[in-house]
């Protein structure tokens, strides 16, 4: 490669590298036309759940899971057997728990 092949080929990457460069830089307009910088999207970001949080929110599911195969247990539905009648069986089951059919999904 000749120097101004290698020349085109910095100034190319230099300018996609300020290419990515320039949206950090803009400012944001909210609803109300107030503008602000980008560490109003950094903000935005720092309110993602923590660690703790989303292990709360795990724990929850898991326990609201758990709470409603208990109910279609004690309505008669055995998941651990083996059985051909497997999608009529749950169907009863939480017919007769009084758990709606898209809950388990």
């Amino acid at each position: 490669m000749n120097i101004t092949g290698k020349l085109m080929a910095v100034i190319a990457s230099a300018s996609l590298g300020a290419g990515m460069v320039a949206p950090a830089l803009a400012q944001n307009v909210d609803a109300s036309g107030a503008r602000g910088t980008a560490a109003m999207g950094v903000a935005a970001s720092v309110s993602k759940p923590t660690k703790e949080q989303r292990k709360a929110a795990r724990k929850a599911a898991r326990m609201k899971k758990n709470v409603e195969l208990k109910k279609l247990e004690d309505a008669g539905y055995q998941p651990y057997r083996s059985d051909t009648d497997y999608p009529q069986n749950l169907k009863d089951a939480q017919k007769k728990a009084g758990i709606g059919q898209g809950a388990s999904q």
